[in-house]
C-alpha cells in the first residue's frame, strides 16, 4: 500500500516514458537524468487528473535550482522500485554539527517511544542526492509512527521541550496506523486549546477527524 513520504526509484524506461507524457519536464535541469543518477522520487497525494491505478510522485529541486516542488505519475505496471524510509540516525552525517545535539536527543525520544523518525524535506533531499538544500532557514522535518493516543501525547510534550531549545525548527508528522499524518504541531496546538477538530492529510486529500478518532483502528468481524 503507497503511503505518503514512501521513497521510489523509477528504472530508466519508467522515467523517460514519464517525460514523454511530460515534456515540461524535460527542460529543468537535473530532471532528465535523475533516474540514471539512481535519485529517489517521493510518494505524494493524488491530484485531481491522477488515475486511481496510478503512482503519483513528486521531487523537489534545489534552493539553487528555484526550490521547485514537481507532481508527475507512473503508470501502475511501470517498473518502480520501492525503498526502504531514510531514517533519522542514517541522515544524521548528512546534516550540520549545529545540528547533531538535538538530533541525539531525537533520536533517544525515538528510543524512549518505540519508534525510529524517518526524515523527509530538505534533509531528506541533500541526504539521498548529495545535492545542497539545507539552509540556515530549513526546517527538521520527521515522521513518527505511532499507533495510540498516550505515546502521541507524550511524544508531542517532548518535541515541544526539545524546540524550545533546538538550533534548528522541529516539523513534520505523526503517522497514524492507517497511513495518514497530522502535523506534530497542530496536536499539540490542538490538545492546549482543549480542540477536538484536526486536519489529516491522507493520500487521497485532506479530511477533518476529531482527535478521538485519530487511533481508532476498525476491528474486523470474526
Amino acid at each position: 500500500m503507497l503511503r505518503r513520504h514512501d521513497l521510489l526509484r523509477p528504472d530508466s524506461t519508467a522515467w523517460d516514458a514519464m517525460l514523454r507524457r511530460q515534456p515540461g519536464l524535460t527542460d529543468l535541469p537535473l530532471v532528465a537524468e535523475w533516474a540514471q543518477l539512481a535519485w529517489p522520487v517521493i510518494v505524494r497525494r493524488r491530484m485531481v487528473g491522477d488515475f486511481a491505478d496510478s503512482v503519483p510522485a513528486a521531487l523537489s529541486l534545489p534552493p539553487y535550482l528555484g526550490k521547485r516542488r514537481l507532481a508527475f505519475s507512473f503508470p501502475s505496471g511501470d517498473a518502480v522500485t520501492a525503498l526502504p524510509p531514510v531514517l533519522l540516525c542514517d541522515a544524521a552525517r548528512t546534516a550540520p554539527a549545529e545540528w547533531q545535539p538535538v538530533i541525539g536527543a531525537l533520536l533517544n525520544l525515538g528510543d524512549a517511544v518505540g519508534t525510529a523518525p524517518r526524515v523527509f524535506g530538505a534533509l531528506l533531499w541533500q541526504h539521498t542526492t548529495g545535492l545542497p538544500y539545507l539552509s540556515a532557514r530549513s526546517d527538521l522535518d520527521l515522521i513518527w509512527s505511532i499507533s495510540d493516543e498516550r505515546t502521541a501525547l507524550s511524544l508531542v510534550g517532548r518535541l515541544l521541550r526539545l524546540d524550545a531549545e533546538s538550533p534548528v525548527r522541529l516539523d513534520g508528522e505523526l503517522e497514524l496506523p492507517d497511513g495518514a499524518g497530522v502535523n506534530w504541531r497542530e496536536l499539540a496546538q490542538n490538545c492546549a486549546d482543549s480542540g477536538d477538530e484536526l486536519l489529516v492529510k491522507t493520500m487521497d486529500g485532506v479530511e477533518i477527524r476529531t482527535r478521538a478518532a485519530l487511533f481508532r483502528t476498525l476491528v474486523s468481524p470474526l
